[in-house]
């Protein structure tokens, strides 16, 4: 698990090894740690919509001159799983730099033992926002000089 960002990486062996009943609980605490939208993106501007999930859900990713990245997430407080995918994201690739996120393995959610826990649909959508979140960081690294 050392190709993902240390906390991710924290983040993923939790869940692996929590039991099933636990997994829900730990999914609803990450819904609540999706940080505010700046001002600037409040009306989605510039931000990405992810039409895979079922609800609502923007995203943009931003990097940094340093080659760290800046994640924005908006979805509804109604959707606690998807809104958790968010959480576990914002939480685990704070301060991570594009190589380390682009190393992130597309099969996360199977990784972290979810597909026994929430449906197929709902893992196709979180598959989703980090595969969008990785072509954004794609681009922008593309686009540098």
């Amino acid at each position: 698990m050392s190709d993902m960002p240390p906390k991710l990486a924290e983040i993923v062996d939790d869940f692996a090894s929590a039991p099933r009943d636990v997994v829900l609980e730990m999914l609803l605490e990450f819904s609540d740690a999706v940080p505010p939208l700046p001002d600037a993106l409040r009306g989605h501007e510039g931000m990405e919509q992810v039409p895979e999930c079922q609800t609502q859900f923007f995203l943009r990713a931003e990097v940094r001159p340093d080659h760290t990245v800046r994640t924005f997430f908006d979805c509804p407080i109604e959707a606690p799983t998807t809104r958790a995918f968010a959480g576990i994201l914002a939480e685990g690739l704070e301060g991570a730099t594009a190589t380390a996120i682009l190393a992130v393995p597309d099969d996360l959610y199977h990784r972290m033992g979810l597909a026994n826990a929430i449906s197929p649909l709902r893992i196709r959508g979180g598959t989703a926002i980090l595969g969008r979140l990785k072509r954004q960081i794609r681009e922008q690294e593309d686009a540098k000089p």
